[in-house]
């Protein structure tokens, strides 16, 4: 299992960003995924989930509204989609492989990918 994320880097406060994770080494299609962050000095913290086939999505209740996950099985990609951010959101953000296809997986993760940071500045 491979998970590679892009699309940290520095963003304006109230800019948006919008992160990509590829993935291989397993069927996609088959699991769900998800996106988890860590800022400095904090436990991991789960931001969104998205089932095999998009049908389920999951948010952290902070952050309904303002992000978005989705998912392109035809390439393998799992995308999060961050407006309106603000300086909390200052995080590595990792991309998750879930251990089965639905987002009732939501808190356990079975890979994990090396992650991406994105700050906030204010």
């Amino acid at each position: 299992v491979q998970l590679v994320e892009s699309g940290g880097g520095l963003v304006q406060y109230g800019g948006s960003v919008k992160l990509s994770c590829a993935a291989s080494g397993f069927t996609f299609d088959d699991y769900a995924m998800a996106w988890v962050r860590q800022a400095p000095g904090k436990w991991l913290e789960w931001v969104a989930a998205i089932g095999w086939n998009g049908g389920e999505i999951m948010y952290a209740d902070a952050l309904k509204g303002r992000f978005t996950i989705s998912r392109d099985n035809t390439k393998n990609m799992l995308y999060l989609t961050m407006n309106s951010l603000k300086s909390e959101d200052t995080a590595v953000y990792y991309c998750a492989k879930l251990g089965h296809g639905s987002t009732t997986a939501w808190g356990h993760y079975d890979h994990r990918g090396q992650g991406t940071q994105v700050t906030v500045a204010s």
